[in-house]
């Protein structure tokens, strides 16, 4: 399995990933759950390049001999015996279960720290300054946002000693959840109540990119919705309801964030001519 999977891996996860957007894409034009605020077209356009872009990086790093990607630095580990679960006789299910929670759990903690730090936070606001929340806002990370999750999988990876196959496994669902969730799709309200005992929605997630900061300082898991509500971090609704909260950040309620060159751009602004940004990021950390 793990021998056929280092020769196919990238194009099966292309090919669910493909599939999943497809298809979350699809229900998004039949039943939406909000009315989109800026054009869809020019939002896919930026949001899908500013993916594209990670890609190349990730791509640029690995021509450099970087190790970036996780499911090769489960195979290093593997064959050189490297990491906890590599050292324990355990059946290999029950591996691959604590490899999923453990990674989740790694996935959660850094979306908390990428709030909470404000050097990561510059990056990670690429993503929140989207004013709309769709299946493309799941890929919309600022290219040195995915590098650096990319390494801290890696750190997580080699200790924890995680088979390839489990990560590969990992890296399927984290895509496939953040596409589900990200989605502007109309659960109805009972089935969404039940699929958020185990797993995140789109109502739940959606949460996240409020304005608001108690809002969108909330509900940071991609897959299980264990975390936030095992550590005190969940928000069930919007205070505004669905239809009526405002998505995104609050300086960037205009045309900017579905401009590409913008977007890539957000981290590297200067003080001096974003001083909206400067405000609104202080209140943030500081707690005003």
């Amino acid at each position: 399995m793990d021998g056929l999977l280092g020769q196919t891996d990238g194009l099966i996860r292309f090919a669910v990933f493909l599939g999943v957007f497809l298809v979350m894409a699809a229900i998004e034009l039949g039943w939406p759950k909000r009315v989109l605020s800026v054009s869809k077209r020019r939002r896919w356009f930026t949001n899908v390049g500013i993916a594209a872009t990670g890609t190349a990086v990730l791509r640029l790093m690995a021509m450099l001999a970087v190790p970036v990607a996780a499911v090769a630095a489960a195979f290093y580990a593997q064959q050189h015996q490297i990491g906890l679960l590599n050292q324990l006789h355990w059946p290999e299910w029950i591996k691959i279960l604590v490899t999923l929670l453990v990674l989740d759990l790694a996935i959660w903690f850094q979306h908390l720290v990428s709030h909470k730090v404000p050097l990561f936070w510059w990056l990670h606001k690429v993503h929140h300054a989207d004013r709309d929340i769709d299946v493309t806002t799941a890929v919309r990370f600022h290219p040195v946002e995915i590098a650096l999750s990319m390494l801290w999988k890696i750190v997580v990876v080699v200790p924890l000693g995680a088979s390839p196959f489990a990560v590969f496994l990992f890296e399927v669902i984290l895509n496939a959840c953040a596409m589900f969730n990200h989605a502007n799709i109309a659960l109805p309200a009972w089935l969404d109540g039940i699929v958020r005992l185990a797993v995140v929605t789109p109502d739940m997630h959606r949460v996240h990119h409020s304005v608001l900061r108690r809002e969108h300082d909330s509900n940071y898991g991609f897959n299980l919705s264990l975390w936030d509500r095992l550590f005190r971090t969940y928000t069930a609704q919007p205070e505004a309801g669905h239809q009526n909260m405002t998505i995104g950040l609050t300086p960037y309620q205009t045309e900017d964030p579905v401009r590409f060159g913008w977007s890539l751009w957000l981290p590297f602004r200067s003080e001096r001519n974003s001083a909206r940004t400067r405000d609104s990021d202080q209140k943030k950390f500081i707690g005003k």
